[in-house]
């Protein structure tokens, strides 16, 4: 049996730790706090949440971690879990996607562990000490098109996969019902409050359809494949799976970065820019230079195949095995 640790923030652990586990021929359990029910998962175990002290202190136990609170009975009672797990069900191996702690923690309890890798700066001796205790690293996105300095030490143990996409192998059907001049897709994993600034686009531009799905529009789709495939053009954050839905898509796509810690999706964005995958933009376009973006959108396809998309969460799957045999 495989361990599967998902981070709650946003959707997109949640997704990608779906699609990999689909591609598991062995059972797999996952260890999270978020919301997830998911048949590529055997078992969910559920964690206490470690940040609901509104006043923590000592998080970073003197540099040498990210989140690690002192008397907090969040982290006390997850951690206690974790061991519970590791003790009665012995894993043969524990994924982690992401966190440092959990790494760090269930090797020093003889758990072989596979840390899932994130792009950004990760040069700080946290992310470092995860890294060189992981015993296989997976890199969700093409080496030829992106391999950070930081990660070079432990290239031996790395596999990179490229963009891991939950509609990996799906058709590519486009259908009028779900067309749209302009897609926009706001994810779940930054300020749930904060109005986004699409909101009043379709005003701007009366002669074209702007749709939006996401918290922000207070319209949410479990499924936004077909919107994906019938879209004229997506825009999108600079995460790991709204990239990798996108390319699984092979639409034209504008990627505006967010602001996430270590600049994760500036260092995805940069890479997109470089390999001329996308249409890059640091700040949210003015009208004419929307009109411009729309107008400039032809129908030939970006070269999203070099994202790797194709048989990436196979590949993964493949790597984790691999370490729990």
């Amino acid at each position: 049996m495989i361990g599967y640790y998902v981070h709650h923030q946003g959707r997109g652990h949640c997704s990608r730790a779906a699609a990999i586990a689909a591609h598991l021929p062995t059972g797999v359990v996952a260890l999270t706090s978020a919301e997830l029910t998911d048949p590529a998962f055997d078992e969910v175990v559920v964690l206490d949440r470690d940040d609901a002290d509104p006043s923590p202190s000592g998080i970073d136990a003197g540099g040498l971690l990210h989140w690690a609170p002192r008397h907090d009975a969040g982290l006390r009672n997850r951690m206690a879990r974790l061991a519970d797990f590791v003790a009665t069900r012995r894993p043969a191996a524990v994924v982690v996607d992401v966190s440092v702690e959990v790494t760090l923690f269930l090797r020093l309890l003889g758990v072989p562990v596979v840390v899932m890798a994130m792009p950004g700066l990760r040069d700080d001796l946290p992310h470092q000490l995860a890294y060189r205790a992981a015993d296989a690293i997976i890199a969700p996105w093409p080496g030829d098109l992106y391999q950070p300095d930081w990660l070079v030490e432990h290239l031996s143990k790395t596999v990179f996969t490229g963009g891991i996409s939950r509609f990996d192998g799906r058709p590519q059907v486009a259908h009028p019902t779900f067309a749209a001049d302009i897609l926009v897709l706001g994810g779940t994993g930054g300020n749930a409050g904060a109005a986004h600034p699409a909101i009043g686009l379709a005003d701007a531009f009366p002669d074209l359809k702007v749709v939006g799905l996401g918290p922000a529009f207070r319209t949410w789709v479990d499924d936004p494949w077909p919107f994906l495939c019938s879209a004229r053009l997506t825009v999108i954050g600079a995460g790991q799976g709204s990239v990798a839905d996108v390319a699984a898509a092979g639409r034209p796509a504008v990627v505006m970065p967010e602001d996430r810690p270590f600049a994760e999706q500036r260092a995805t964005a940069n890479t997109l820019a470089r390999s001329e995958l996308a249409l890059v933009a640091s700040t949210w376009p003015d009208i004419d230079r929307w009109r411009s973006i729309v107008d400039s959108v032809g129908d030939s396809e970006p070269a999203w195949s070099r994202w790797q998309t194709a048989g990436a969460a196979e590949r993964a799957a493949r790597a984790i095995e691999a370490v729990a045999r």
